[in-house]
């Protein structure tokens, strides 16, 4: 059993890492700079949500099955806290560190319309300090898993698609991004 629970904790941590990837891709591009004819930015920006969530969920089974596997000692408390683990208190503790980061976004995501765009928009910028925080954690606690060169590919393709789509956020520039800019209500992005 607990050869099958620690599988399903490695494939949960690789699809969570797959989403928030897809995740950080589509903030980098900003929802309204994207948007399309046929892909409007509410849809856009739904899908960004959807796929969010979704990767909450794979991610909560990835830390869920990790403390219940029994195989290391691992406590909830190892996950909120950094550096605490008797086990692999490195790379636990960076991965501690992604999910602080991730509920400071998370909470702030949820309390959005009741809190100042600028402070939203500030703490939604710790993605670009999660995700590759998240990244390391993940290549860190699979150091023995180096050996299989298609999770190696895998981390490389995230990466390029997150560089990927900070360097189109980087370059294009949306028409209404200087009145968003301009206006006395402020903008999110």
């Amino acid at each position: 059993m607990s050869s099958a629970v620690w599988y399903f904790s490695r494939a949960t941590g690789l699809v969570s890492l797959v989403l928030f990837t897809a995740v950080v891709v589509l903030g980098a591009l900003g929802a309204g700079r994207f948007a399309t004819r046929e892909w409007p930015r509410f849809t856009i920006a739904a899908v960004h949500r959807n796929l969010a969530l979704t990767s909450l969920a794979f991610l909560v089974a990835h830390i869920a099955s990790a403390i219940l596997d029994g195989y290391v000692s691992l406590s909830w408390l190892d996950v909120v806290i950094p550096f605490g683990s008797d086990y692999q208190p490195f790379w636990v503790g960076l991965g501690a560190v992604a999910i602080d980061l991730l509920l400071a976004i998370v909470v702030t995501s949820l309390v959005r319309t009741r809190i100042p765009a600028k402070a939203w928009k500030a703490v939604h910028w710790l993605a670009y300090l999660c995700w590759p925080v998240a990244l390391v954690h993940g290549i860190g606690m699979a150091e023995s898993d180096a050996a299989h060169g298609w999770l190696i590919a895998l981390d490389v393709l995230c990466v390029l698609a997150v560089l990927g789509g900070i360097a189109f956020r980087a370059v294009t520039r949306h028409a209404d991004t200087e009145t968003r800019r301009l206006s006395p209500l402020g903008g999110t992005r």
